[in-house]
């Protein structure tokens, strides 16, 4: 059976799904066979000239995996080192304990040796509180020795929900999960600890490995029908009109890269809102980019009664808080799409129940923050260990109406009907200044080209992260905005 590798499962659901799949008459030991077995192979593929294989097993079912595991590398050769705890009496945990012929060892009875390949089954992903006593101990000393892991489920001391460690915490360089993949694969810093993660069939029926929560590994079949169609008798309008908002003279930079980036993802046209003091100076730097001289909200109100305007971004250089403000009053009023970047989120920092209340009824609002600017936003949130990116991501969508692309290397999108998607795929280089600029503009080309907001969201953040992935490290913002219009095509 192929695996669903696009849905995201938390902890709490796979327990629920282990738990329907054994009410159904599937033997719950044989998925524990088959999930040992997994741990093995990826053992015996990863490192066919291993010297001896330490399998660290917890009390619980992950150390049932790991009993299992033990018990198969022997029977291909391997020698090996079972530690641990044995499990308690009856259930399939010790029963695996009991089938498994190595001697289960003090975990002070190992000594690291060269050649040695830890098996992490200590704990799976479903624990969520720090790791302590002889646990922690020993996970320290498995860090100190630089030994490679092949982690069981998770690594142990990560939380399957929120990515984060929860204290000690050991480095994989391969995990190997069953039936789906849990929130902690991709959130960092969980991502990173899981080297590469090996998403396993173990037996259980696809019809049971569902969630009640619609969070996934962003992919196109998310957003790849809602994306603008191709066709001879679409012209300039129809293919949307987006407005980016620039700054005064000196910030100018960033709202040009909105644009571009705009127009490259297939906008039919693309203005600058311009300061009047600051319209020569972008016009030495525009071509196809059409301008706009807005003074004031007076001069703004005027030209939004246009509809030709179909979507709005506002943030990137700004800089006047109070009147970014202001505008997003205005825009909010239009009934149209608006994305909030940078400086426009800043301005709402200190009056989020303004913001909160400007965009009612549709979700018509995309915010873009990073993380310094969700923190400012929504200190509340942020504040809250117990919430993972999805969660605070989620809260901050329901709160202001809007789709919020949470940014980082594990970028969030949300939706306020609960949607949510976490993007894995993003290149260490797309960290670079005026980034943010561009997929801002990206997003606001889509929306205004009629995509709806949470596919679009998800399509401009996969979009963004392929642009950069085709132009490699060195890849400046100018770069990327240029670039945009060949993934654009690719993807359609």
């Amino acid at each position: 059976m192929a695996i669903d590798t696009t849905l995201l499962i938390s902890p709490a659901a796979m327990g629920r799904i282990d738990s329907d799949a054994a009410r159904s008459g599937i033997d719950s030991y044989g998925l524990m066979e088959a999930a040992g077995a997994h741990v093995a192979a990826c053992v015996l593929s990863g490192y066919p000239g291993i010297c001896r294989a330490v399998v660290v097993c917890g009390p619980g079912n992950n150390g049932g995996d790991g009993h299992v595991a033990a018990r198969l590398l022997a029977d291909n050769g391997v020698p090996v080192l079972r530690i641990g705890m044995a499990p308690k009496f009856g259930g399939d945990a010790y029963r695996a304990h009991c089938a498994c012929d190595q001697e289960l060892r003090n975990f002070a009875d190992w000594q690291p040796a060269e050649g040695d390949v830890i098996v992490d089954a200590l704990f799976g992903a479903g624990l969520d509180r720090p790791v302590e006593g002889e646990f922690a101990v020993l996970i320290e000393r498995v860090v100190r020795s630089g030994l490679p892991v092949v982690a069981v489920d998770l690594p142990s001391g990560v939380s399957g929900r929120t990515g984060r460690p929860t204290g000690p915490c050991l480095e994989a360089v391969h995990t190997v999960t069953f039936a789906a993949l849990k929130p902690g694969h991709l959130l960092m810093p969980g991502r990173a600890l899981c080297g590469e993660v090996h998403v396993c069939d173990i037996g259980i029926p696809a019809r049971l490995i569902v969630s009640d929560e619609p969070v996934w590994r962003n992919h196109d079949g998310l957003y790849h029908d809602h994306l603008p169609a191709s066709s001879a008798s679409r012209h300039k309008y129809s293919r949307g009109h987006l407005v980016v908002f620039a700054g005064p003279l000196i910030s100018g930079g960033a709202a040009r890269l909105s644009a571009a980036a705009g127009l490259h993802a297939g906008a039919g046209l693309v203005s600058l809102a311009t300061p009047p003091g600051a319209v020569l100076s972008q016009a030495n730097h525009l071509t196809a980019i059409m301008q706009r001289s807005v003074g004031d909200a007076d001069a703004l109100a005027e030209w939004l009664e246009d509809g030709r305007l179909s979507a709005f971004v506002l943030g990137p250089g700004f800089g006047n808080a109070e009147r970014a403000r202001q505008y997003c009053g205005l825009l909010a009023g239009t009934g149209r799409p608006v994305v909030l970047d940078a400086d426009g989120l800043s301005a709402f920092a200190v009056a989020q129940s303004e913001l909160a209340g400007l965009f009612k009824g549709d979700t018509r609002l995309m915010i873009t923050p990073h993380e310094g600017e969700f923190r400012r936003l929504f200190p509340d949130l942020t504040d809250d260990d117990n919430f993972s990116k999805i969660d605070r991501a989620l809260a901050a969508a329901r709160r202001l109406n809007a789709i919020v692309l949470y940014k980082g290397t594990d970028t969030v999108i949300a939706a306020p009907d609960g949607r949510a998607a976490v993007n894995a795929d993003a290149p260490s280089w797309l960290a670079t200044a005026g980034s943010g600029d561009v997929l801002a503009g990206l997003a606001g080309s889509l929306l205004a080209q009629g995509m709806p907001g949470f596919e679009a969201g998800c399509a401009a953040v996969a979009m963004h992260g392929a642009t950069a992935r085709r132009l490699g490290p060195g890849m400046t913002a100018e770069d990327l905005a240029a670039r945009i219009g060949g993934t654009t095509s690719d993807l359609r």
